[in-house]
């Protein structure tokens, strides 16, 4: 029975709520909000707590805590929670700065606790099953890559918060919203050797200090050659996350909204079998996420604490995704000045 805490008790601390319960007890939950704090608190029996520091002096008698707070503070709570001597898991994105992430990777080294980056969509079964073609090496020379992520997130999704939409606090839709996909980029094909790149904001000037698209031409250090287009314009509602693979032994396509779904392939030996397409994504009411993969983010987590398997979510898949995200960047920022 493994005793959890969250720090940050928004939408999606609900989602890591419910699959604590699965692997133990949710013991406390921290919020400077103090509505948020007691309506989580009192669904789970949990202790709540408004004052971060009051939380952390209990941290000891629970086994790991959940970083669930904006994007800007997940550096500053992880370290705190990993130098209270718990294990932590992050949401994503890890930081939105590469040096924070080496400094919770250090803390997390030094006081000799694990730490998690969450990576839902690794499970999605279409992209399990496109690891497993290039880990066997069945598309031979892989010549390019092509991601393509278009979704919808209107004024309302911006103003109803004090930290989405502001560059300082959320970093930009690479962060937010579509650093599972970059992630799986690095997991599929390594590390950017470098990158080109364009934004613009054209339908959100009102409500956010940074882009809702990004158009990027890559290469990766093998030398391979990749596309990346992100926009948060899609109408109304997300309509594709996809990942194109041209290669020398076959072509595949992984899609649907959010790499959920094996559009087409074309193999030349083994073609995939696939399996079931997955959980619904997360439903936020009137915006949604990534897909639903906690439960099996969760098992990985109590597997690593309880039977010491190797952590597959370690922080230095975090960093490696928040270095992608800052070499495009700075790649558009070199264009546009």
């Amino acid at each position: 029975m493994l005793k959890f805490g969250i720090i940050g008790c928004g939408r999606i601390a609900q989602r890591h709520a419910e699959q604590m319960m699965g692997f133990g007890k949710l013991m406390a939950v921290c919020d400077i909000d103090a509505q948020k704090a007691q309506a989580l608190s009192g669904m789970y029996k949990a202790q709540a707590y408004t004052n971060l520091e009051a939380f952390l002096e209990q941290a000891p008698s629970m086994d790991l805590v959940a970083v669930c707070t904006p994007n800007y503070l997940h550096a500053e709570h992880t370290v705190k929670a990993l130098r209270k001597g718990v294990h932590v898991i992050c949401e994503k994105p890890m930081a939105i700065h590469s040096a924070d992430c080496r400094e919770m990777i250090s803390v997390a080294h030094d006081i000799g606790k694990q730490l998690f980056i969450v990576k839902q969509n690794r499970f999605n079964p279409p992209v399990q099953a496109v690891k497993e073609l290039l880990e066997r090496k069945k598309l031979g020379m892989i010549y390019s890559v092509h991601l393509n992520c278009i979704w919808n997130r209107n004024a309302d999704y911006y103003t109803s918060s004090d930290w989405k939409g502001k560059k300082e606090k959320d970093g930009g839709i690479l962060y937010t919203q579509f650093s599972h996909f970059i992630d799986l980029l690095y997991w599929f094909f390594g590390e950017l050797a470098e990158a080109k790149a364009f934004v613009t904001n054209v339908a959100h000037e009102d409500c956010i200090e940074f882009e809702d698209t990004t158009v990027a031409s890559l290469r990766f250090q093998n030398g391979i050659l990749g596309s990346a287009h992100f926009s948060i314009n899609s109408y109304q509602k997300n309509r594709e996350g996809s990942l194109t693979i041209i290669a020398e032994k076959g072509m595949v396509k992984i899609g649907g909204e959010y790499l959920n779904k094996l559009e087409y392939q074309y193999i030349q030996d083994s073609p995939m079998t696939l399996m079931d397409e997955g959980k619904e994504a997360n439903d936020y009411g009137s915006y949604q996420g990534s897909m639903s993969n906690h439960h099996l983010v969760y098992q990985h987590v109590e597997e690593v604490l309880t039977k010491g398997i190797k952590n597959e979510f370690d922080g230095t898949n975090g960093l490696k995704t928040v270095e992608m995200i800052e070499k495009i960047y700075q790649a558009a920022d070199a264009t546009h000045h």
